[in-house]
C-alpha cells in the first residue's frame, strides 16, 4: 500500500506522499518536551529516525493485517480502508495539498487489497492438508513464498523509481541550477584577518552549505518553482501586496554575514552556523506596506504551513534582517529555504527563520500565535548569550605538556568582548579572542593551558557581551526559551 501511494505521488504534489504526511502529522502533535528529546538524541538525524521508526512500525501494521487476513478477510481489508481514511485525512491537512492529493493513497489502498487477496489464496493454496502433515511442502507453498518475496522486491522497486521520477519531473530543481544571483547593491564587508581561530578540529568561521544544521517541521523538502513563487504582505498595514520571485531579484540587494541558533540547541551544541546571506531588508518591504498603530508581530508562515511569529520591531529597526535568496555565493540549497527564506539577527529560528516562506501577516501578539507558540514555547525568543568548547571534544585524549582549546561565542547584536576558561576548580583566565567580524556573528577563540599534567580534567567556558555583561550560570534546557548555562566538558591529559 504505502510503496504504491509512494510511487503514485511522483505524479502529484510533493506533499501528497502518505509516508510524509502522516510522518508530518506526528510532528505537529509532538509535545515540546519531545521534540526536544528528538533534538538532542539524534541531532539533524531526528527525521531519520522518525522514518525508520515509521517504517517499522508500517511492517507491524502489514503484519497484523495479514495474521488478520486468514482469519477474516473482510475485517483485513476494513483495516486497510480505516488506515487508508486517516492517511488521506493526513495529507488533506497539509498547508500545500488540495484534495486531488489523497488519490495516491486511494491507489495504494486499492493496491494493498488487491495484493493482500493475491497473497491470501497464495496462502490457502499453500496450507497443508491434515493428510499431508505439518511439514509437507509443495509447489503451492513455494509460490506463497515466491509471491511474498516478489511483493516486498515490487514495494522497493516502485519506491526507488517514484524518486527518480520526482527528481525527473522537479521544474524547481533544473530552475535553481540555471539561476544566477544578481550582484548585491550592497556587498557584505570582507572578513578581516584573524576570524578564523588556527586550532586543530575548530569549525570554519562561515559554515558550509552542506555542513549548516537543519532543524525544521518538513519531511519532504518543498520543491518551489520559483516562477511560480509569491510572498503576499497583508494584515494591518495601510497596503498589501503581492511581490513575485522576479521583482525580488530587482530589488536592491544586500550581503551580510549571520550567526543563526535553534532555540533546541543544548549548552555546548552544534545547531547554530554562521553564512553569508544575500537578500532584501525586510524593514523596506514593510516599509512599503506601511504597517498600523498597534501593530506588533509579524506571522511569517512557509509553503508547508507552519508559522513564526517574529516581533515588528525586530524587522523594521536597523539589524539586518534580510528576505534571503543567496547562502555563501549560491542560491539557498532546498533545505535551507529555496527560493525564499528569513534571516534575522538576535532571534532564534523558530521565532524568525521561516524558510519557503510566502506569506508575511503584520498583526499582533494578542491576535495571532505560531506553530511552535501554541506547543508551549515563548512568543519572542530572542537569543541568549551562549559559548562553547569545540576542541577537545568531551572524553578526549590529548597529550601532556601545552593543550590548545578553541571555541565559539555569541550575542548577537551586542556582540563578544571577552571570554574566560577554567581549568579544573582553578581560577578563571581569558582566552584570546580572534577578530570580531560583527555585532552578528560568532566570535572564536582560543586558550593556551600549559604544563598540563596526565589526569582526568575539566573545561568550563563563560563569556562577557560588548557591555562587560556576564554569560549567565543558571541551568536551563531548551524549552520554552533556549538553554543556558556554562558547559563544562572532561578530557584526559596522557
Amino acid at each position: 500500500m504505502f510503496a504504491v501511494a509512494q510511487f503514485a505521488s511522483a505524479f502529484f504534489n510533493n506533499a501528497s506522499s502518505p509516508f510524509f504526511a502522516l510522518g508530518s502529522a506526528i510532528i505537529d502533535l509532538t509535545p515540546p518536551w519531545l521534540k526536544d528529546f528528538a533534538i538532542a538524541t539524534f541531532g539533524t538525524n531526528d527525521k531519520l529516525a522518525l522514518f525508520i521508526s515509521i517504517g517499522a512500525a508500517a511492517a507491524v501494521l502489514a503484519a497484523m493485517i495479514g495474521l488478520i487476513a486468514k482469519r477474516s478477510f473482510a475485517l483485513a481489508c476494513t483495516a486497510i480502508i480505516g488506515l487508508a481514511v486517516l492517511l488521506s485525512s493526513a495529507v488533506a491537512a497539509r498547508a500545500s495539498t488540495s484534495l486531488l492529493d489523497i488519490i495516491p493513497t486511494v491507489l495504494g489502498a486499492i493496491a494493498g487489497i488487491g495484493l493482500l487477496q493475491w497473497l491470501t489464496r497464495l496462502a490457502v493454496a499453500a496450507a497443508p492438508r491434515q493428510d499431508e502433515g505439518a511439514n509437507a511442502t509443495g509447489p503451492s507453498r513455494r509460490k506463497f513464498l515466491v509471491g511474498a518475496a516478489l511483493s516486498l522486491a515490487a514495494a522497493a522497486v516502485s519506491t526507488g523509481v517514484s524518486t527518480s521520477l520526482s527528481a525527473s519531473r522537479n521544474m524547481a530543481a533544473a530552475a535553481r541550477k540555471a539561476l544566477r544571483l544578481p550582484a548585491a547593491r550592497t556587498k557584505a564587508e570582507p572578513l578581516p584577518e584573524g576570524v578564523q581561530v588556527e586550532v586543530a578540529d575548530m569549525p570554519r568561521f562561515v559554515t558550509p552549505n552542506q555542513d549548516f544544521y537543519r532543524i525544521d517541521t518538513a519531511l519532504s523538502v518543498p520543491q518551489i518553482d520559483p516562477n511560480q513563487w509569491s510572498l503576499r504582505v497583508h494584515g494591518m498595514v495601510e497596503k498589501e501586496f503581492t511581490v513575485n520571485f522576479d521583482e525580488l531579484l530587482g530589488e536592491e540587494l544586500v550581503e551580510t554575514y549571520l550567526t543563526l541558533t535553534c532555540v533546541s540547541n543544548p549548552v555546548g551544541g552544534d545547531l547554530v552556523g554562521n553564512a553569508k546571506w544575500l537578500g532584501y531588508p525586510l524593514r523596506k518591504l514593510l516599509e512599503r506596506a506601511v504597517p498600523q498603530a498597534g501593530a506588533d508581530m509579524v506571522l511569517s508562515t512557509s509553503h508547508d504551513g507552519f508559522s513564526a511569529s517574529t516581533p515588528l520591531q525586530a524587522l523594521t529597526d536597523d539589524r539586518m534582517a534580510l528576505l534571503a535568496i543567496g547562502m555563501n555565493g549560491e542560491p539557498l540549497p532546498f533545505e535551507h529555504g529555496f527560493p525564499v527564506r528569513m534571516v534575522v539577527p538576535g532571534l532564534y529560528g523558530y521565532v524568525s527563520a521561516t524558510k519557503w516562506v510566502v506569506d508575511l501577516e503584520v498583526t499582533r501578539f494578542q491576535d495571532k500565535a505560531a506553530y511552535w507558540t501554541t506547543r508551549g514555547w515563548s512568543e519572542r525568543g530572542p537569543i541568549k548569550m551562549s559559548s562553547r568548547i569545540d576542541t577537545p571534544r568531551p572524553f578526549a585524549q590529548v597529550p601532556a605538556g601545552e593543550v590548545v582549546l578553541g571555541g565559539t561565542a555569541w550575542a548577537q547584536t551586542r556582540g563578544i568582548s571577552r571570554v574566560q576558561v577554567q581549568i579544573d576548580d582553578g581560577p578563571w583566565a581569558d582566552a584570546q579572542l580572534a577578530t570580531e567580524a560583527s555585532l552578528d556573528t560568532w566570535r572564536q577563540w582560543r586558550f593556551v593551558w600549559k604544563d598540563a599534567a596526565p589526569g582526568t580534567h575539566s573545561a568550563t567556558v563563560r563569556a562577557y557581551d560588548a557591555q562587560g555583561k556576564l554569560q549567565t550560570s543558571e541551568k536551563a534546557n531548551p524549552v520554552p526559551n533556549g538553554a543556558s548555562g556554562w558547559q563544562r566538558l572532561q578530557f584526559t591529559v596522557q
